[in-house]
């Protein structure tokens, strides 16, 4: 809300401001005529410089002018277009020859005097009216001199015309920017319009792409004119592209040596321009991005010749033995981004090979999975039938073959790049260039080759070793003995690894064997229990070993192995229950043996890293033998006593007594599943085990800090039992329930008045109320029915004039009801 001031105050404000004006203007005319008598004493000097404004209407700026001009050229070319193709029929052959030529030559001579006169816009519009001209004149020259000509060849040869001529047109007037990149843009068309009119093969067209390329790449590395460089490399990307597509699709396409061979010299052309360009490209990015292309044309070059010789399951190893082998090209005396495109040329044709081959491992790895369906149906006849599914190579000895090679490559590739596998030292920075031919010992580049070394290597022969057993088929039992000596081989290097890198990978290829080999041993149940109980114990080894390590021990393969140690117990034990022909509830009794030594592990542990991770393994292992006595309800009431058994002893522990809530919970569980076994129904049976440990609880809480609510202490026990019986009293057509649970409610009630505790009190009173209310509905229900009908609404009125009448009576009442209730605790 606005507050208006009264009127003489309101005036004396506008006083105020006013005067205030009226200062201000005699500071500015004060300032004024001092400028003023400052320009008078410096003499005439021309007016005084006007304020900026839009300019005036003979002020046209250039980005006008550039406008204007170009609007007018397009006019005139279309003109000219116009009277080429409409109006040429109403001339003779002279007139028409000597119009076009006029016009042509007058166009083509004006640029050199507007040059002259320094008018650059005009020559350059003038100079595209021309260029026109010139297009218009081949177009007549066709249709006048030689209408029987083919069309593509006539192109072809006016293209390469017409690019010549605007070639020397540029350069003779040297100011012009227009003619020299058009004639650039020009020249990609004759070798391609020619190979369309000779109906030349694809090679051939190959070719014409590919020599085109070369020369706008030529051109963009030695020219200086930047218009013509920026087409020029326009022109010799798209083309160049286009060509070594082509050039790859042949080489793809060859049947035979001799055909891979006319292809493969294609693409070594097409690799020919990228090296070069790679090699005088001022800018390393581009130099190095040009050099990864020409090494992959030449692995495409010379892997087609190799692919077309050999089987046609051999096609992706020989390419990666191309790619290999141009990793040694990086000892040749060549510029450093150059050699950097080449080792990453390699390194994407490795990668490549590595791609196609994986798939066979991740086969290997996940087609026993489908032994979870049929567990221990029969025994397959060699491991490459367990895996239930085709191999999707045709030899799938090639797959470890390639994934051997490329990890051999990893291997030696810090040496033959000079990069330390350790990392740089203090005598690769004084060798330079001896010790690292790269410039990477120091960079990105050597980092990644040590790390590629370090963990790639390790997964890439790990790959290879477990497609092997398929990829051989040797026999069931060989290749799961085959599997599991392959997760002792990694555990061994996780128990002895130095670098936690190396460890945690160790480790996580471990985890991934093994679960591999354990869907496989499913097949039999000789294979599962052997393979169970040597993962649990190979991982239980290799847990120990870490943990009794003085110091640095990795904690990532120290969590990982004792998570896997025991996940395998716990499958170990229901396995050999399951053979043991047990039911599933025994099974699960059984199984609670994990747990329990987990957790007696735990507390041997102490404050250990490992600790939490075996305690909340234990957890599940404990959930999953508690889940499988769901069926029988005393096996479940049981299992759950065991359970509330182990985290009351995990509850004893300092740092872990949150755990008691965990084991009181299990207890009581327990006891409501025995109690439905017996079929029990009443709820204060269920309630009551819970309700008196817990206000036992309360008052030795509240004997400890008297200063704790009795909500905190005693409101969950009460609710606990008294919540349920009233609902069950509600329904309960007998007269014991209710009685029994109104004396214990009154007795409540009495309870928190006499000791000054609000819980007891609010609880008690609000059910002895409600169910007093309950055993006086009917009665009231037949009171209603036998009054007359006016009487419930006197009655409403009468009582609501009594609390109106004595409303600041009631209100002092309920203050001092709250106030009482708000001193108690």
């Amino acid at each position: 809300m606005t507050n208006i001031p009264p009127p003489a105050e309101e005036l004396r404000l506008l006083d105020w401001e006013l005067r205030q004006l009226e200062s201000r203007r005699t500071q500015l005319l004060r300032r004024r005529a001092w400028l003023l008598g400052v320009l008078h004493a410096a003499g005439p000097a021309g007016p005084p410089p006007r304020p900026a404004g839009p300019p005036g209407p003979g002020a046209a700026p250039p980005s006008a002018q550039n406008v204007l001009l170009t609007l007018g050229g397009v006019l005139l070319t279309i003109a000219a277009i116009a009277f080429t193709v409409v109006s040429w029929g109403h001339l003779g052959i002279g007139g028409r020859g000597a119009a076009l030529g006029a016009v042509t030559l007058v166009a083509l001579g004006a640029p050199a005097l507007l040059l002259r006169r320094s008018l650059r816009s005009t020559a350059e519009a003038v100079a595209g009216l021309a260029l026109a001209l010139t297009v218009l004149d081949a177009y007549a020259l066709r249709y006048l001199a030689l209408p029987d000509m083919d069309a593509l060849a006539y192109a072809a040869g006016t293209s390469a015309v017409l690019a010549t001529l605007w070639a020397g047109y540029g350069l003779l007037l040297g100011g012009l920017r227009l003619p020299l990149p058009t004639a650039v843009a020009t020249a990609q068309l004759p070798l391609v319009l020619w190979a369309g009119a000779v109906q030349a093969g694809d090679h051939a067209m190959t070719a014409a792409l590919l020599v085109t390329a070369a020369f706008d790449t030529a051109l963009a590395l030695w020219t200086t004119v930047r218009s013509v460089r920026f087409v020029a490399l326009v022109g010799g990307c798209a083309l160049g592209l286009w060509g070594a597509a082509s050039a790859g699709w042949l080489s793809s396409l060859a049947t035979d040596p001799t055909a891979a061979a006319r292809a493969g010299a294609l693409l070594l052309f097409a690799a020919l321009i990228a090296l070069v360009a790679a090699w005088r490209a001022k800018e390393p990015q581009v130099a190095t991005g040009a050099a990864c292309a020409g090494g992959l044309l030449t692995v495409a070059a010379v892997g087609g010749v190799l692919r077309s010789a050999l089987p046609a399951a051999w096609a992706v190893p020989g390419y990666l033995v191309c790619g290999i082998v141009l990793l040694a090209a990086v000892r040749l005396a060549l510029p450093r981004p150059v050699r950097r495109g080449l080792v990453a040329a390699s390194a994407a044709a490795q990668g490549l090979a590595a791609l196609w081959a994986l798939p066979v491992t991740a086969m290997a790895l996940l087609a026993p999975v489908g032994w979870a369906t049929r567990p221990w149906s029969t025994a397959p006849q060699d491991t490459r039938a367990a895996l239930l599914t085709e191999l999707p190579l045709p030899h799938p000895l090639l797959a470890p073959l390639a994934l051997a090679l490329v990890a051999g490559t990893l291997l030696v590739a810090p040496g033959l790049l000079g990069v330390p596998v350790g990392g740089p030292g203090p005598a690769a920075s004084r060798l330079g260039a001896v010790t690292d031919p790269l410039g990477a010992a120091s960079g990105q580049l050597g980092g990644a080759v040590r790390n590629l070394a370090r963990y790639g290597a390790p997964a890439l022969v790990w790959a290879a070793v477990v497609a092997l057993p398929a990829g051989l088929g040797l026999p069931y039992a060989v290749g799961v003995s085959a599997h599991v000596m392959v997760v002792a081989a990694l555990l061994a290097v996780v128990g002895r690894a130095v670098s936690g890198g190396q460890a945690l990978l160790a480790a996580v290829l471990a985890l991934v064997s093994s679960v591999s080999v354990a869907f496989l041993a499913l097949a039999t149940e000789t294979a599962t229990l052997a393979a169970l109980g040597a993962l649990t114990a190979l991982f239980l080894a290799v847990c120990v070993q870490l943990t009794l390590r003085p110091r640095g021990a990795p904690a990532g393969a120290a969590v990982l192995t004792a998570c896997a140690a025991l996940t395998y117990a716990t499958a170990f034990a229901c396995a050999a229950g399951a053979a043991g022909g047990l039911r599933p509830g025994h099974v699960g009794l059984v199984s609670l043996a994990v747990p329990a030594l987990a957790a007696c592990a735990a507390a041997r542990l102490g404050r250990h890293h490992l600790t939490l991770p075996v305690e909340i393994m234990a957890a599940a292992s404990g959930t999953l033998a508690v889940t499988l006595t769901v069926g029988h309800a005393p096996t479940f009431a049981l299992a759950l006593a065991l359970a509330g058994l182990i985290a009351a002893g995990t509850a004893l522990r300092p740092d872990r007594h949150a755990v008691a809530y965990a084991s009181g919970a299990l207890f009581l569980l327990a006891s409501w599943v025995r109690l439905a076994a017996w079929e029990v129904t009443a709820p204060e049976a269920y309630t009551l085990p819970a309700t008196v440990p817990a206000l036992l609880i309360g008052l030795l809480r509240r004997r400890r800090d008297p200063e704790v609510s009795s909500w905190t202490a005693y409101g969950p026990g009460l609710a606990a039992t008294l919540l349920p019986s009233l609902a069950a009293a509600w329904g309960d057509p007998h007269w014991q329930r209710p009685l029994l649970l109104g004396v214990a409610a009154l007795a409540l009630t009495l309870a928190g008045a006499r000791h000054r505790l609000r819980a007891p009190l609010v609880l008690g009173g609000v059910v002895l109320a409600l169910d007093a209310l309950h055993e006086l509905a009917p009665y009231i229900v037949q009171v209603t029915g036998a009054l007359p009908r006016w009487l419930p609404p006197a009655l409403a009125g009468l009582l609501l004039l009594a609390v109106g009448a004595t409303y600041e009576q009631r209100l002092r009442d309920a203050r001092r009801f709250r106030n009482a209730l708000g001193r108690m605790h």
